[in-house]
């Protein structure tokens, strides 16, 4: 009986992966062109966060999304701890030379923080939840988590003028597994390893350009990410 079962797990795997797949060319490396900002006010406990995606199925001009996102913070005075409640407006268009987009609203709370492990390796874990109300689907919500690592290459501590290595990874699990008219997803929605170098021009503003390998259910696919970090 064991046997059987471990023979059939096999099979599903070795199938599984193939699903959808022939909609996306997976060694096709897309683009996703990045803006992050962040200000706190009068150094008080409230500021402001967000950022622009500008997401591509290739180096440019194929749309994938486009992710305008903000939200406001509060950092307790005696506790390293950041919180966001905030809202997205995305918009995603399909694989190829289609035109067509469709729509997303997107409202999300999030708590960041950091922990530092001996001299060199600086990190922040981020939990998100989010609520989704995507076009033309049901109410819909997904739960994130994400462990950063930065590593500076030229300096002990992550200060101006420091190249870094800049790694990630976020995992993304639904909420719900039906979303209308019939239609489901899996549990596991995607994932997302990613691998850069950062440098940093001043406390202000930094830089990164790495690679991501975006996983989902269906299809996996390498992106080029270039992001600019502004802190003002």
């Amino acid at each position: 009986m064991n046997k059987w079962i471990l023979i059939l797990l096999l099979g599903f795997l070795i199938v599984k992966p193939e699903i959808g797949r022939s909609q996306i060319n997976e060694d096709k490396v897309g683009a996703w062109y990045m803006y992050f900002f962040n200000k706190s006010f009068k150094e008080g406990p409230i500021g402001i966060q967000g950022d622009i995606q500008y997401r591509n199925w290739n180096l440019g001009g194929d749309l994938e999304q486009l992710l305008l996102r903000g939200g406001v913070t509060y950092k307790p005075k005696n506790a390293d701890i950041k919180f966001t409640l905030g809202y997205g407006h995305i918009s995603t268009g399909v694989y190829g030379s289609g035109q067509s987009t469709s729509t997303e609203s997107r409202i999300y709370q999030e708590a960041l923080y950091p922990v530092k492990f001996g001299n060199r390796f600086f990190t922040n874990h981020r939990f998100r939840y989010e609520q989704r109300f995507v076009e033309n689907q049901n109410f819909r919500t997904r739960y994130r988590y994400n462990l950063f690592l930065n590593i500076p290459i030229n300096s002990e501590t992550l200060t101006n003028k420091t190249y870094y290595l800049a790694l990630y990874n976020e995992l993304f699990i639904n909420g719900q597994r039906g979303i209308g008219n019939g239609n489901t997803v899996e549990i596991f929605d995607r994932n997302r390893f990613y691998f850069g170098i950062g440098y940093i021009i001043n406390p202000q503003m930094k830089f990164q350009l790495g690679t991501m390998k975006q996983t989902t259910d269906n299809w996996s696919k390498n992106q080029l990410q270039l992001s600019l970090h502004h802190n003002f």
